[in-house]
């Protein structure tokens, strides 16, 4: 198979891209792939370690406010919709797959333009700008929550779940020792994403000594550029800080609650592996998308939400107190995450898209 796929932005659109990618690889080991990826964005520092051949153009997302520069914003898109026909008929790929991003728009469009098959990925429950744009354009559309697939055209829409709940399954555990972490209690995981939230670790500072002699752990995870201020800071015995980990869903596996934002590959690490959660997502993405996601699973009663407002005094630790003390629902909670588990998403996608490739 010789695929073109382009995600970019964030690792919430880059890491369901890998995992489809290693997904074909391990049903089609000589398949051949080509990333298209933003010129400035952090996918051209992920992808091109995993060895995967990797192009870029100079696309930008709309500006609401400086609406002015949205003038490049479209030459850009022309621009990059011209390359990206070029960088097609080179490539000449059996179909092309995007997975969310505003470099996706060109590649996608210029793509259908072609008449090549086309596969679009929507991880969000409320999807994003391009994506419904693409929608039109798109051969077939895969989203995550099955709430969405209303958002999109009938007929060509499916519910797969995101990707990277297959992924997360195939994590090994990692010891909790390896955290100084004991097994015969049960763990909190607090992490607000490889970067942390300057907010929820302030928030966190003043709130550590609330843990103290609580018959759980707490791990927390404070995010790469946040570590040091937390160096000086005297934590209870039961509470450990790290700045970052490798493979996240290797302790998630190990986790009785984990308290986190609400991305979407987070969720569905969650959902895959029926972790109780309490979700404070994050105000500051387009759309308010972290609390629809949030709302998602709450609804269906799978998770706990506390929203960055409501993060004073000693909310936090009422919260993880009232759900870690309430057998019942956790009981209830890992039920119903159950049931919204996909967890052979990936495969899902892959045999869809080989479907697509063989009506071709």
């Amino acid at each position: 198979m010789k695929v073109i796929i382009s995600a970019g932005g964030t690792g919430g659109h880059i890491y369901p891209a890998l995992a489809i990618i290693n997904k074909i690889k391990e049903k089609e080991p000589n398949s051949e792939f080509l990333y298209i990826g933003t010129h400035n964005r952090m996918e051209k520092d992920i992808v091109p370690k995993h060895n995967i051949p990797f192009k870029t153009i100079e696309i930008y997302g709309f500006y609401r406010k400086r609406i002015y520069r949205n003038v490049k914003t479209i030459k850009c898109f022309i621009n990059g919709y011209r390359e990206c026909k070029k960088i097609i008929k080179g490539f000449n790929p059996d179909i092309v797959i995007g997975v969310g991003g505003y470099v996706t728009g060109p590649v996608i469009y210029a793509a259908s333009k072609l008449g090549y098959p086309t596969f679009i990925h929507e991880q969000n429950s409320i999807p994003g700008k391009c994506n419904k744009f693409l929608s039109k354009h798109a051969s077939l559309i895969g989203v995550s929550f099955e709430s969405s697939a209303k958002d999109f055209p009938q007929g060509k829409t499916i519910f797969t779940g995101n990707p990277c709940s297959e992924d997360a399954l195939k994590k090994p555990e990692i010891a909790k020792s390896e955290f100084g972490l004991s097994d015969s209690k049960k763990l909190i995981l607090i992490v607000m994403g490889s970067l942390g939230s300057s907010k929820i670790n302030n928030f966190f500072k003043e709130s550590i000594s609330m843990f103290k002699n609580k018959d759980y752990e707490v791990l927390y995870v404070t995010g790469k550029d946040s570590y040091d201020s937390f160096k000086k800071l005297k934590a209870p015995n039961n509470v450990k800080i790290v700045p970052y980990i490798e493979n996240m869903t290797r302790i998630m596996k190990k986790t009785d609650i984990i308290v986190s934002r609400a991305g979407a590959s987070t969720l569905s690490e969650i959902t895959a592996l029926n972790i109780p959660s309490i979700l404070i997502p994050s105000p500051y993405v387009p759309d308010n998308h972290q609390f629809k996601n949030a709302m998602d699973l709450v609804n269906n009663g799978s998770a706990v939400m506390l929203e960055e407002t409501e993060l004073k005094g000693d909310a936090l630790v009422r919260t993880i107190d009232a759900l870690i003390n309430d057998s019942g629902k956790i009981k209830k909670i890992r039920s119903n995450l159950k049931k919204m588990s996909v967890p052979n998403s990936a495969t899902l996608i892959y045999d869809n898209i080989r479907r697509l490739i063989d009506r071709k």
